[in-house]
């Protein structure tokens, strides 16, 4: 199969097979057909996640060896990861609206979410004006760094751990959430390549 002539393309691909998977994705006894919301949203939480921590070690890795098409990557996959990360707060809101009749914005994962996409936003915009790709990377090392910390000194309110996908021991439950996580990263991966072409 030949690969998708502009990245773009590939990308919206891999969401659409994402969004019929989701369609697909068996119920849940608590929340029924309202759960595939959930499946959607870890999955593009997940996928940002690793979006973002890829940017940080080629980020890294180009500040190490000093290899200017490394600085490009960490670029690219740091703004592919702040898509699907400023995007996964309108997901966060369907999933507690649908499955909870409110929004509960003073959720404390939720609120880390907003902080980040808009600092990372207005991060990425500064940094591209400034066009140092050293300092690119640098700030993408350390942007994911304070978001990882953040994550784990966060209390758990609606996430609750560990994780109810891996442990509802339903196999077809974790097939389609881990199908979902990597049609997310390929359409991640595509999207950092039309970023590259900037």
């Amino acid at each position: 199969m030949k690969s998708p002539k502009h990245p773009l393309i590939g990308s919206l691909l891999a969401l659409l097979a994402v969004a019929a998977l989701t369609a697909l994705a068996p119920q849940e006894r608590t929340l029924g057909e309202n759960v595939r919301i959930v499946y959607l949203h870890g999955a593009w939480v997940l996928t940002a996640e690793a979006a973002l921590a890829a940017s940080a070690l080629a980020g890294l890795l180009g500040i190490l060896t000093r290899r200017q098409r490394l600085h490009a990557w960490s670029a690219a996959l740091a703004r592919s990861g702040l898509c699907f990360w400023t995007s996964s707060l309108p997901l966060s809101l369907w999933a507690m609206q649908a499955n909870w009749n409110g929004l509960f914005l003073a959720e404390p994962r939720f609120r880390i979410a907003v902080i980040f996409a808009v600092t990372g936003v207005l991060l990425q915009a500064g940094l591209a004006l400034l066009s140092r790709p050293v300092l690119n990377s640098l700030f993408n090392v350390l942007f994911f760094g304070a978001l990882t910390v953040a994550l784990r000194q966060a209390n758990y309110v609606m996430h609750p751990p560990p994780s109810p996908i891996f442990g509802s021991g339903v196999p077809s439950i974790m097939f389609f959430f881990i199908a979902s996580i990597l049609l997310g990263l390929v359409s991640a991966g595509f999207l950092a390549r039309a970023w590259l072409k900037e």
